[in-house]
């Protein structure tokens, strides 16, 4: 299986790139080929431009500016995104990446009849989501309601493809949590990556 990780966090030293390089070894180990997109190093650009946003609805949509990253989603079989949850939500420039890359005729077409959207990354089956945050467990699910696996699993996953696995593994407590528990959730990530099937 071929994997677009998509790693997104300004610091090269930071759990979440300890976390992309745990999940990048394992992949290859089990065989899997992994294609790193560090968003930070790339230089990803994640403001959607006033050309982009007026052509919008047009057929087909104007992916030059991002033509590079689309070629490389489309040539993936699984989508793997990396992050911090700051202020329970994604990075901007996360954000960025799915207003720009997951764009109409890419990742969805509109529906002539004004209905819905019709998925069509039809090449990715799989959509896993690896990251961290400050708060505890109750704070995440009981009180904000869980929002970035909301929006990552019934807004975005569900419309851009079907059937395929969504996975999220999630470190909680980040701001508080001991070496020990963080080297315990790089063996969980392992763990998780090391049983996937070509």
């Amino acid at each position: 299986m071929r994997i677009l990780l998509v790693l997104a966090h300004p610091l090269e030293d930071s759990f979440a790139a300890a976390v992309a390089k745990t999940a990048a070894e394992t992949l290859v180990a089990g065989g899997h080929q992994v294609d790193l997109l560090d968003l930070y190093r790339e230089d990803f650009d994640p403001r959607l431009s006033e050309a982009e946003r007026r052509g919008y609805f047009d057929q087909p949509y104007d992916i030059s500016a991002v033509e590079n990253i689309v070629a490389r989603l489309q040539a993936a079989d699984g989508l793997m995104l990396v992050f911090p949850q700051w202020w329970f939500n994604f990075p901007a420039i996360l954000k960025g990446f799915f207003d720009r890359v997951l764009a109409p005729g890419i990742a969805f077409v509109h529906d002539p009849a004004g209905g819905r959207i019709v998925p069509q990354l039809s090449n990715i089956r799989l959509f896993w989501a690896l990251t961290t945050t400050g708060s505890p467990w109750w704070v995440v699910h009981l009180y904000m309601g869980n929002p970035v696996r909301r929006l990552l699993k019934r807004g975005i996953a569900a419309f851009c493809s079907k059937r395929l696995d969504f996975r999220m593994l999630t470190l909680y407590n980040m701001d508080r949590i001991s070496e020990a528990g963080r080297l315990a959730h790089l063996a969980r990530v392992r763990n998780a990556l090391a049983v996937l099937s070509l």
